[in-house]
């Protein structure tokens, strides 16, 4: 069965880099020494290798690495540290221009509802 690899580094200069591979100690040296100078690791070595996960599919991996990807840096290395709690924490929409914490999209939400009669008529 092969195993493919999803894995979170992180460079010298803090940003972190997300990557999905079938083999990690072959894809690690790769970034380590910079074997491609288009690579976004390469003028950000030394790298940490901070996470790596394992999969059966590689359409998983995709999808996996792909989500990731998206999250902030903070949520990156709560993962990495295995700090789940934080995860969850982090994973909850806390930003105050999230309609569930701004009174001025639940008042355009509530004034284009044809059965609530808005303060604002």
């Amino acid at each position: 069965m092969k195993l493919y690899f999803v894995y979170i580094l992180k460079c010298s200069d803090g940003l972190t880099y997300i990557g999905v591979t079938n083999n990690l100690p072959r894809r690690f040296e790769e970034h380590q020494k910079g074997l491609n100078k288009n690579c976004f690791t390469f003028k950000r070595r030394p790298l940490d290798l901070i996470f790596h996960q394992e999969f059966n599919d590689i359409n998983q991996a995709i999808y996996f690495e792909k989500k990731i990807k998206k999250w902030s840096k903070k949520k990156k290395l709560a993962l990495a540290n295995g700090d789940f709690d934080m995860l969850q924490i982090l994973a909850e929409c806390r930003n105050a221009t999230h309609f569930n914490f701004n009174p001025e999209t639940k008042i355009g939400l509530d004034y284009a509802r044809p059965d609530k009669q808005s303060s604002h008529d």
